[in-house]
Order: structure tokens, then sequence, then C-alpha cells
């Protein structure tokens, strides 16, 4: 075990499936004989899908931080976010107390939130040190379409500015794809020239098209592209998870069979 764990933050829009993804990939990893950790800073999650190890709603919960501030919840989500960020030597402390191989980190539900507060960098920076990275979550509702892809790819690359840290695309819930969707839209990731026809063909009318500078940035963008499917509910795509989460750490060096559950 290493000195200090692999750290894989969990984000992407509104309903991607990050809780359920967490639990699942902490379950497989327990499963392989590894001991993670689970980090839960969404302040409003009340989702029973995921028991946290260590839980900001310990020190920040959004009910009472609308209660006390008299805000919405949008308001509040913000207001929660820097707290969080003043909390983040408390959360240091209470993930010291584990040793483990991974710590897996469950963000706020709106990607916003996550994405472009100062506070969520600093976030980042503390708890992940030299070992942290990002799983940006495809949601197959909207990566479904060609638009909808691109759209999740702009945003994944904007994650990735953002706070610098090598970013994983995973397409979430692919089981409720036919096999052929399925096939397409991992296809895009593949090829960002097929996306930007793709996009380009579902265009609503002829003066409706993909400016040519969108059309180079997805395209330069093809080093990142590459869609991992996975699936929550059947565990499909959480082995390529982890492998890809360890060729970041090792230099880009395969894992071993014996890192792997027996009958891998």
């Amino acid at each position: 075990m290493s000195e200090e764990p692999d750290v894989l933050f969990f984000t992407g829009t509104a309903g991607s499936g990050k809780t359920t993804l967490v639990a699942a990939f902490r379950d497989w990893l327990k499963n392989a004989g590894y001991d993670p950790t689970v980090l839960n800073l969404d302040p409003g999650n009340e989702s029973p899908t995921l028991e946290a190890d260590v839980d900001i709603r310990e020190w920040v919960r959004l009910a009472d931080v609308m209660e006390e501030y008299d805000l919405g919840p949008n308001g509040a989500q913000v207001a929660a976010a820097d707290m969080i960020a003043l909390k983040v030597f408390d959360l240091r402390q209470a993930l010291d107390e584990f040793r483990s191989d991974f710590l897996l980190v469950d963000t706020p539900g709106q990607v916003e939130l996550f994405a472009f507060r100062e506070s969520s960098k600093a976030l980042v920076d503390t708890l992940g040190g030299e070992r942290g990275a990002i799983a940006f979550l495809f949601d197959p509702a909207l990566a479904k379409s060609a638009s909808g892809f691109a759209s999740l790819l702009l945003l994944s690359a904007t994650v990735e500015f953002r706070f610098r840290r090598p970013t994983l695309n995973v397409l979430t819930k692919a089981d409720v794809l036919t096999p052929e969707r399925r096939e397409e839209v991992v296809g895009w990731g593949d090829s960002p020239e097929t996306l930007v026809a793709a996009v380009e063909a579902e265009a609503a009318t002829p003066d409706v098209q993909l400016s040519g500078e969108v059309a180079r940035a997805l395209e330069m963008l093809a080093p990142m592209t590459t869609l991992l499917p996975t699936s929550s509910r059947t565990g499909d795509g959480l082995e390529p998870l982890y492998r890809s989460l360890r060729r970041i750490f090792t230099g880009g060096e395969d894992t071993e069979a014996s890192q792997l559950p027996p009958g891998e």
C-alpha cells in the first residue's frame, strides 16, 4: 500500500449517478482486496445508497444552512460550498485516521458548484495532494445525442482546465442504452471527427451549424475524449476504471494481474 492513497473525485451533471458509482466502485475495490475510504462532500446528499466513512454533513448540512440563513436551495448550495472549504483541515484530520489505498470523493450534485468555486480548487489541492484525479461522468440521457455528448465533453475539458488534474470521462448507466447506441456513443469518444459530423447532421436547420472554431476545439480534444462505459447496477466497466486510474499513477504502466481480483 502506498503512503498516500490514490484520490478520485467524482463529478458530473445532476443525476449522472455519482453517488451510486462511488458506492459500486467502493464495493468492487473491496472485493479486489483493497481498503477504500469514501468521503461525501455533498451537504445535501440524502441518498441511502452511500455510507461515507467521512461525511461533510457532520459539519455542514444543506437543510441547516437554508434554515439559518433563510436561503433557497440554490443559494444555500453556494453558501455551503464556501463553508465546506473552511472545514478542509477538519476533513483532512478525519481522513488521516484511515490508512487506505484509495480515497473516493462524492462531490455536490451541481457540477458548477464543484467546477467554478475557488473553494473547490482549495479542497481538491488539499485533499488530492499529488495523487488526485477526476472522474467526469457522462449521463446517457444527455450523452446519447451528439450535441449532448459534445456539450459534456467541453464541460469535462473545462473541469480539467480548472483543476489541472488527470481526468477520466466515464459513461454511467451504460446498461440503459441499447448495444448499438452504446457503441455509437463510445465511438464518438474514439473519433472526434465522427462526433463533429454527427453534431452537424442533427442540426435543426441548415443555418444552425457547429462553428468551425468549436469543431476544431472538439477535434483537438482527441487525446482526452476516450469514454469508459460503466454500470453501477451490473458492475460492468469497473475493472477498466480501476486500470485507468492505476495507469495515471504508475507512469503509464499497466496493472499486473496480481493486483486484480482472483480470476480476472
